[in-house]
């Protein structure tokens, strides 16, 4: 009898240890996705077409807690559907995250020294004020001086 409790538990506890990975796994491939689909949408669509869609909150681009962004290489927001207010600064190079990190800056080195990868920082997660850790995957629309981008709450 405490042979099978055990040969029963096993599995469960591997699914309770295990599947956070997968989940955050999953995560992550719905982002890259996302940006790789907003790439897709800026080259079949154009610039000011993505512009509208991706800055629309109830767009293709913004799903559960996440959300793609958009900005050039001079570090200019061009699109963001739930900070639209970033848009309005020439651009967000200076602007630091709580921990002092140029989060921004970061983005534009990532995409112009690799053309994609992630960056870790603090950011509130919509309609909250708090910043939290996050990752977003930043990606060079290929051919372009665009860079979109998508991240996690952590």
């Amino acid at each position: 009898m405490k042979k099978t409790a055990i040969f029963l538990i096993i599995p469960v506890l591997i699914v309770f240890l295990v599947a956070p990975t997968w989940a955050e796994d999953s995560l992550q491939e719905q982002v890259i996705t996302k940006c790789q689909e907003a790439a897709m949408y800026i080259r079949d669509n154009g610039i000011d077409a993505a512009i509208e869609t991706i800055s629309d909150k109830n767009g293709p681009f913004i799903w559960k807690d996440s959300y793609v962004f958009l900005l050039n290489m001079d570090g200019k927001m061009l699109a963001h559907p739930v900070k639209p207010e970033l848009t309005q600064k020439e651009n967000l190079l200076d602007i630091k995250d709580t921990t002092g990190k140029p989060l921004f800056l970061e983005f534009v080195e990532m995409a112009n020294s690799k053309g994609k990868g992630w960056v870790d920082y603090m950011w509130p997660k919509p309609g909250q004020d708090q910043p939290v850790p996050k990752t977003s995957y930043i990606y060079r629309v290929p051919g372009t001086q665009y860079i979109v981008g998508a991240g996690i709450y952590k």
